[in-house]
């Protein structure tokens, strides 16, 4: 026994997307591209503290969302 769909399938439907959005790809490749740089960095490059490095981060974010002056 079978069940009846009502519902018609994803192929079936006109306009329905196969592929993969242009975002996809594009987060892929500057990802692939951001390890390759880190990868390749100078051996002679050091961290910096935590505190310098989250602050400005911080400061960003807070002048992003209207927080800070």
């Amino acid at each position: 026994m079978s069940a009846v769909s009502s519902r018609p399938s994803a192929s079936r439907r006109p306009g329905a997307r196969t592929g993969l959005p242009w975002w996809a790809l594009t987060l892929a490749v500057v990802s692939f591209v951001a390890l390759l740089v880190v990868m390749t960095a100078p051996p002679q490059a050091h961290a910096a503290s935590a505190s310098q490095s989250l602050a400005p981060v911080l400061a960003f974010l807070a002048r992003l969302v209207g927080i800070g002056g």
